[in-house]
């Protein structure tokens, strides 16, 4: 153990232990002081029904160990379907199933069989391929702002950015691109279904039907005329047992695509440029340094991770960090703040986009491990890059060091701003503006 973690050791011994209370204003404005304190005396304790987990070893241990469950939320969303008189049997019955079928919640076999057929189509190369279409897409949205002096850093280009190009790879049409922004947000509750009221699982599983029934249909037209979108690989995909995706199946992908990639993007967005903003040094050094983008973007996963916590249940009595979790005890896995764990980064609450971040569990790890990470790195790098070599400097609204920032308040396991303004200073260098991604750019709305 080094001196400085000894220091922080005899620090945390000698204090009394932290309260776990991700619910308050402090932990919405700042969650790693609060991280920090219980890392350091109360590293894994039972709180609010649930094994609070905040040291690195112990979060991606849990991660890698596939005996414990993800399962917890089509669990939870079953319960709530049951309490729900209101609702509509056919839409109730569309949400459970949609729990059931996606790669988030599911546990093996059913995930395994579901990874068979859905890796081939996220793979490296395919997300690689993206990437002068993402390109065009930031660029189009960045010249739009930068002819209007500034932007809305959040509303106008980190929300747009990823349901454009989503909307792109799958070839919506105009019809369902209008919607696509609303429905995401609506469905995106269901991740959190103990905070729903019965009039909000109402809501959502109407929501799910029309969203799950409009794209079952586009997959069954795409079976009939494919084209080189992302849901034509969905529906044809093939295993070489001959396995295949339901159209229903696919449709499900689809929408977790848009409800897992699109919040957590933004935030990746809106939190890594609020930390550049607030260190012009390395602000600085990214716009002289266009090759340390990818590494900026990494540094801002860790450093401010847009997924703060993530759910598991024991499905065996087990020892973690001293503790004994019974079989059917459920834990809270908070990878923020094992990304600020001293034992795993060096200096971790300094952001330092030359650091090597690549141990950070913002994506998860394991088999639960994000399917659309790379494609959420690539626009963060997108994002980044067209900004920082259009040679202009970021500024921020002053009320950032006032405390006049707003952080989002429908979820407490996603962390990001509601809004960011900043103006342009100095001579621009406006990307080129006019392509089909570009007028598509201009016009997505964040919904």
């Amino acid at each position: 153990m080094t001196a400085g973690l000894e220091s922080a050791a005899v620090a945390g011994r000698g204090r009394a232990p932290a309260r776990f209370n991700p619910f308050s204003a402090e932990f919405r404005r700042d969650p790693y002081p609060m991280y920090r304190g219980l890392r350091e005396t109360r590293p894994v304790h039972k709180t609010m029904g649930m094994w609070v987990l905040t040291r690195h070893r112990d979060v991606r241990a849990v991660l890698l160990d596939r005996s414990f469950s993800a399962g917890l939320i089509p669990e939870l969303v079953g319960r709530q379907a049951s309490r729900d008189q209101a609702a509509d049997p056919t839409a109730v019955g569309r949400i459970q199933r949609l729990g059931e079928k996606s790669l988030v919640f599911t546990d093996n076999p059913e995930h395994a069989r579901l990874r068979g057929l859905v890796n081939p189509v996220f793979t490296p190369q395919a997300i690689a391929a993206l990437r002068p279409r993402v390109e065009r897409t930031a660029a189009g949205l960045l010249a739009r702002a930068l002819r209007d002096g500034g932007m809305d850093a959040v509303a106008d280009f980190a929300a747009r950015l990823p349901l454009t190009v989503l909307s792109d790879w799958m070839d919506l049409p105009p019809g369902l691109r209008d919607q696509v922004g609303q429905w995401t947000h609506e469905v995106r509750f269901l991740l959190e279904p103990g905070l729903m009221s019965a009039a909000d699982f109402s809501r959502v599983a109407a929501v799910v039907e029309t969203f799950a029934a409009a794209l079952a249909e586009l997959v069954a037209a795409r079976r009939a005329q494919p084209g080189d979108d992302l849901i034509s690989r969905l529906a044809g995909a093939v295993t070489g047992g001959g396995d295949r995706l339901s159209d229903e199946e696919a449709a499900f992908v689809a929408i977790m695509c848009f409800v897992a990639g699109h919040e957590t993007t933004k935030s990746l967005i809106g939190n890594g440029l609020l930390a550049l903003i607030r260190h012009p040094g390395q602000q600085e050094r990214l716009r002289a340094r266009p090759d340390l983008v990818p590494g900026a973007v990494g540094e801002a996963l860790r450093y401010d991770s847009p997924l703060q916590m993530t759910k598991r249940l024991a499905t065996r009595d087990i020892e973690i960090g001293g503790q004994r979790v019974p079989a059917g005890d459920q834990l809270l896995l908070c990878l923020g703040a094992a990304n600020r764990d001293p034992e795993a980064f060096d200096r971790p609450d300094d952001f330092d986009i030359g650091r090597n971040a690549d141990r950070h569990l913002a994506f998860g790890f394991g088999m639960h491990g994000c399917l659309g990470g790379l494609l959420a790195a690539l626009q963060a790098e997108a994002a980044f890059g067209c900004l920082y070599r259009s040679r202009v400097t970021l500024r921020a609204d002053a009320t950032l060091d006032s405390g006049g920032l707003e952080w989002q308040d429908h979820s407490f396991i996603v962390r990001g701003l509601k809004r960011l303004p900043v103006s342009f200073h100095g001579s621009p260098d406006v990307p080129p503006h006019g392509s089909r991604d570009h007028r598509a750019a201009g016009a997505q709305e964040a919904g």
